[in-house]
């Protein structure tokens, strides 16, 4: 199924969501994630074709495409991601998957039915790429310079290869993440600044 039409995260070509991102030193940087009119083929399936680019004043410190596709129960699924981080001269691809190389698996990252105590897998990519979430509530609001939002789906998200990391990520219907935010390991904010639906 090429449309990926899931309420709490629709991905139509041309779709473009604006993050502003800090940390707890103070560190702002800029995420942009476009649906892309591109798909790729992975294990028999048509994925859509997303890209992550964040820069920090100005310049590109990483640069993803995201493979995601629906299955027709309107379960989003993740197939995996080409990654390259900046670090001046030096480019690191580490975090990069694709479900069926390497014992990869794809995961779900929006079902299509939520309900507060489901738990899934995001990703699986022994040692890389491990990570999961569960429901926590269907009913919350949420408050990001965009605007806000109610009936939101929060999530919990955790990762068995940073234990001590814990982050709760918020969704809303027909725009998609709006605001995650690090409340173990870490004190950083990601908020939805600008949606543009395509």
């Amino acid at each position: 199924m090429d449309t990926i039409d899931n309420p709490y995260w629709p991905m139509t070509p041309g779709s473009r969501w604006v993050y502003r991102e800090t940390d707890a030193d103070g560190t702002v940087q800029r995420v942009v994630v476009t649906v892309t009119d591109q798909t790729r083929m992975i294990e028999g399936i048509r994925a859509t074709v997303v890209r992550d680019t964040v820069t920090e004043e100005g310049d590109i410190v990483e640069d993803t495409f995201d493979w995601y596709a629906q299955d027709a129960s309107g379960n989003v699924w993740y197939l995996g991601e080409a990654t390259k981080e900046y670090d001046g001269a030096e480019i690191s691809t580490a975090g990069s998957w694709e479900a069926g190389v390497d014992g990869a698996l794809a995961g779900v990252v929006v079902p299509a039915d939520p309900e507060p105590g489901l738990a899934y897998r995001q990703e699986y990519y022994a040692g890389e790429a491990e990570d999961e979430a569960v429901v926590l509530s269907v009913d919350e609001q949420a408050e990001v310079p965009q605007g806000s939002y109610e009936g939101v789906l929060m999530t919990k998200d955790l990762n068995p290869l940073e234990p001590d990391l814990l982050e709760h990520k918020f969704y809303a219907r027909g725009v998609g993440p709006v605001l995650a935010i690090t409340v173990s390991g870490g004190a950083s904010r990601e908020e939805l600044v600008s949606f543009v639906s395509g």
